[in-house]
């Protein structure tokens, strides 16, 4: 897969040299030689976020620049640490989709809040699930799959997150339509991936966090396997769930996720259709998901949405492919999930850590002014291929030296040995 990087937009009155202030990395009195990483990397989750930065800033606090991906993305994580973290700089993918401005209406209008990471993409992941199963007629899951592209690739009549009733009659009708989403255009490439995909580079602030900058791509054209048709029809009840974490390491991510997920479903209730959406919790844990996964499978919806962690959906792509149930994570980014055996079943609308890895490369090398970087990252499948991406791009890219990779393991009581590792000269 090749990816064009396209500055698309600034925040007004931000230039370069103002998003490098901001993020605190400029300025002689700011710069300290310890003789470790320019830059470190941290790749976690904030249950564990929590402990490792509360030893950084105990031991290690030593005005070494950090960049977080989007799992660490949490509005309460200073507050939790006791600092305010101004020497972090964060990075996540964004909403930047032709219906972006759509969709926070819907979702400020309905919980007097602004959507967080990835709630947009769990909206689009919703409504174009069950804006296939409208077109294939019945609660299939290989005849879903084969209308998940049909319904969203471009070629048909477009419709947005506010226009769902009507893309609803479109589809029971028969006719191509093509959802145009609030997390991207919602295109699938032919391994089910975005096609498009934007991201956003943040900071935490007084009022949370806040992006001071989004980088857009453009991959590979829209494609893969479809029906040639929709049978369409009325009157019936489209079954589609969601398996998102409630609790467990990222619970305060998966909460709003699945308000998200329930506005899309109820935008279709105008329409003749029944919806039927059930949820369960994966606990941000393996075997939870799997359990309940199955639980959902066993009762006969189609459809999963889910899961969040790469370390949860990539054991759940056998299960759910091998019983043809169409998977869709809004939140799974692992590199790993765009070769998985899947018999075509599994999509996201989240975009590959392929992107992300080269976006906080540039970030550390470009804004930062990083040399030398070192990465901690979570033993999984996320921590580990993200680190891996970072690194390759940092070094092949940018023309840095990586100086230490050290892993971890979730839910410890100290990191202060991995922080002693990864900060080493």
């Amino acid at each position: 897969m090749v990816w064009e990087l396209n500055r698309r937009r600034v925040l007004s009155g931000v230039g370069a040299a103002g998003i490098a202030s901001l993020a605190g990395c400029i300025g002689d009195e700011e710069e300290v030689d310890e003789g470790g990483p320019d830059v470190l990397n941290i790749i976690g989750y904030p249950e564990s976020g929590i402990q490792i930065f509360r030893d950084y800033y105990s031991n290690f606090d030593d005005g070494t620049d950090i960049i977080v991906p989007d799992g660490l993305q949490d509005a309460d994580l200073p507050g939790e640490v006791g600092n305010d973290m101004d020497n972090v700089l964060g990075t996540a993918p964004a909403s930047e989709g032709p219906n972006e401005a759509a969709f926070e209406e819907l979702y400020e209008d309905e919980f007097d809040s602004s959507p967080g990471v990835f709630n947009s993409h769990t909206f689009d992941a919703v409504a174009v699930c069950i804006l296939a199963n409208i077109a294939a007629g019945d609660n299939d899951g290989e005849a879903i799959r084969d209308q998940m592209r049909r319904v969203a690739n471009p070629g048909g009549d477009e419709y947005g997150p506010g226009e769902l009733e009507e893309a609803a009659e479109a589809a029971a009708d028969g006719d191509e339509i093509s959802y145009q989403g609030a997390s991207s255009g919602v295109n699938f490439d032919e391994v089910g991936d975005p096609a498009d995909a934007g991201y956003d580079v943040w900071e935490f602030g007084d009022d949370g966090t806040e992006t001071i900058d989004t980088i857009a791509f453009e991959g590979d054209d829209p494609d893969g396997d479809m029906a040639d048709d929709s049978p369409g029809g009325t009157d019936r009840e489209v079954m589609v769930s969601m398996l998102l974490p409630e609790t467990g390491d990222l619970g305060e991510l998966g909460s709003p996720m699945i308000q998200a997920g329930e506005l899309a479903a109820d935008q279709f209730e105008g329409t003749s259709f029944e919806i039927d959406l059930a949820i369960e919790d994966t606990e941000t844990d393996e075997d939870t998901t799997l359990s309940n996964g199955g639980a959902l499978i066993d009762a006969g919806y189609p459809a999963i949405i889910g899961a969040a962690s790469s370390g949860n959906s990539v054991p759940l792509v056998g299960e759910t492919s091998s019983a043809n149930v169409v998977q869709c994570s809004p939140a799974s980014t692992a590199l790993s999930l765009s070769e998985v055996r899947d018999d075509g079943y599994f999509f996201r609308t989240a975009p590959s850590d392929l992107l992300q890895g080269q976006v906080m490369a540039e970030v550390a090398a470009d804004r930062l002014g990083g040399e030398t970087a070192g990465t901690l990252y979570v033993n999984n499948d996320y921590g580990q291929q993200l680190s891996e991406q970072f690194i390759d791009s940092f070094v092949g890219d940018q023309g840095g030296e990586e100086l230490n990779t050290v892993s971890f393991e979730a839910e410890q009581g100290s990191y202060t040995g991995e922080l002693e590792s990864a900060l080493a000269e």
